[in-house]
Order: C-alpha cells, then sequence, then structure tokens
C-alpha cells in the first residue's frame, strides 16, 4: 500500500499542497484538478523528484526517500514531458533506457517488442522518431514507463497530443495494467478516467477535495443539476444568477444545463449529475485561468 500521510509541499511563502492524505492500493485512481492546481506537485513526490515539506510518503510502512532505489525499481513513471533521442528509433531508445536499468538486451528485446505492440508502435519500431507525431511521442513514452514492469505507475498528463482512437486505446491498456498493479493517472480531462478509475482524487485550495468513486462524487450534485431552454435574449441574465455547466444551440434556443440548489422552476428538467459537472462547478473560478 502507497501512503501520503499529512503531506504539506511549500515553495518559500506559497503553499503548493496543504496536509494531504491518501491511502492507494492496486487498482486506477484518477488524479483530477485543473491545471495549476497541485497535480504536478503530488506526482513529482510520489516518483521522489520532490520531497514533502511536512509529512511523509509511505509505501507498505517504509518512507519512499529513504527507500531510494528500492522504490524506484518497483515504479514506472511518465512526465508531462520527457526526454527522447530524435534519431533513435523506438526500440533503440528503448534498448537505451533498459540498459540503465540493468535490463540486459536478451531479456530486454522481446519485452520491448511487447510493448510497443501495446501502444500500438509496433510497425514503426525502427523509425527515427524525429518524424514522429506528438501523440506517437507520447506513446513512446508510455512504452518506457512500462519498461520494468512496474507495480507503480505514475503519469502525469499521459494523453497530451493523443486523438480520440488513442485516448480510447489508451484507455484499455490502462484498465488491463490496473489489475495487478497500483496506476495514479494526473490529468484535467474528465472524458480520460471518469469510466476506468476506480476512484477519483480532486484538490481544490492545496487541500484534498475528494477520494472516491465516481458515483458518490457525482451524487455530491445529486438534485441540483437542471436542463432548461430559453431565448439566446434571456441567457445573459440567467448566467448571471446560476452556475452554468453547458450551454448548446438548438433550433434557435438555447439548451442550458446548470447547477441550483433551491427550489427549481417549473420548466428544468432535473438530470443525472456527471463526473464534468461536478469538475465544473467546483472549480468554477479555476476554469478560466487553467
Amino acid at each position: 500500500m502507497l501512503v501520503v500521510k499529512d503531506v504539506t509541499k511549500q515553495y518559500g511563502d506559497f503553499t503548493a499542497l496543504q496536509d494531504i492524505h491518501l491511502e492507494f492500493s492496486n487498482g486506477l485512481y484518477g488524479l483530477l484538478a485543473p491545471n495549476g492546481a497541485g497535480k504536478t506537485t503530488l506526482i513529482k513526490m510520489l516518483a521522489t523528484l520532490m520531497f514533502p515539506t511536512k509529512g511523509e510518503i509511505l509505501f507498505n510502512g517504509n518512507n519512499i526517500i529513504d527507500m531510494d532505489d528500492e522504490y524506484r525499481d518497483l515504479l514506472g513513471y511518465l512526465p508531462q514531458q520527457f526526454g527522447y533521442y530524435k534519431n533513435y528509433s523506438p526500440k533503440q531508445y528503448l534498448l537505451y533506457l533498459a540498459a540503465l536499468k540493468g535490463i540486459g538486451k536478451k531479456e530486454a528485446l522481446p519485452k520491448i517488442t511487447d510493448l510497443l505492440e501495446k501502444v500500438a508502435l509496433g510497425d514503426v519500431a525502427n523509425k527515427k522518431m524525429k518524424k514522429f507525431s506528438g501523440g506517437m511521442i507520447q506513446r513512446v513514452g508510455i512504452a518506457q514507463a512500462l519498461l520494468n514492469d512496474p507495480k507503480i505507475l505514475i503519469m502525469d498528463e499521459p494523453t497530451a497530443g493523443l486523438d480520440p482512437k488513442e485516448r480510447a486505446r489508451f484507455r484499455h491498456l490502462l484498465t488491463d495494467l490496473a489489475r495487478e498493479r497500483l496506476v495514479i493517472i494526473s490529468t484535467h480531462i474528465v472524458s480520460d478516467i471518469e469510466s476506468i478509475a476506480n476512484e477519483i482524487i480532486m484538490i481544490k485550495n492545496q487541500r484534498l477535495l475528494y477520494k472516491d468513486s465516481v458515483e458518490a462524487i457525482c451524487g455530491t450534485l445529486a438534485g441540483a443539476v437542471f436542463e432548461t431552454t430559453m431565448d439566446y435574449a434571456q441567457l445573459e441574465s440567467f448566467r448571471k444568477q446560476h452556475t452554468l455547466l453547458s450551454e448548446k444551440q438548438e433550433y434557435g434556443n438555447m439548451i442550458v444545463r446548470f447547477v441550483h440548489k433551491g427550489t427549481p422552476e417549473a420548466d428544468w428538467a432535473p438530470v443525472p449529475p456527471q463526473l464534468e459537472d461536478v469538475f465544473l462547478y467546483e472549480y468554477r473560478d479555476n476554469i478560466g485561468e487553467a
């Protein structure tokens, strides 16, 4: 089990995270918050790239800083941006990384072949990466994070640059991986994790807001999400009075989805809350800055 025990992270006078307590076992966890909310700070501490100002992070009761290489041997990590050699092919690059990790070529080759097939790069395994798209490079990054068959897999914004088809393939891969390991995904894209995460973690104002199932988090807005139709001329006034989640034009009218926690009007239709509704509602003051 991985435990974040009452962790605070400060940069001088600025507090990035405050008194965060989390417990993880095998499964898939989605760390969901707007850009700048502290996701990457937490991810880097879990990857031992930063240390807590206060508190500690434990794996099976041992401080991960004290474990040092023993912990890193269990860890697969994909940062937002990772370094690679443009003139290398994916196979060359992964063989190079395998050597750095102490994995011999004989052992590494079949593993690399399998990984490149999993991330749909088998047909370009020997092509130089300088001509790869951003999505293809990201898939190489996912493969390198899996190279040591990690027990803990941490990915920071892993779907950046992936098209919808690649995102779907990636979600299937994550579901398979999380059956036997702990997987933590940091993202600000709700659709990446809402259908696959065992639990969602949300951070707000430097503190833990939620760590629960999608269903339980959506339940925090039960009975408070509505849709209604109105003329465009009414929209500006309505925006000032309610927290709007979405607006859609249809046949000359506006269909508006919004949060209201008081007594509803007769022409408002209640709708089941979705994870994106909670995200937009809780971070309504931050979305424009993200």
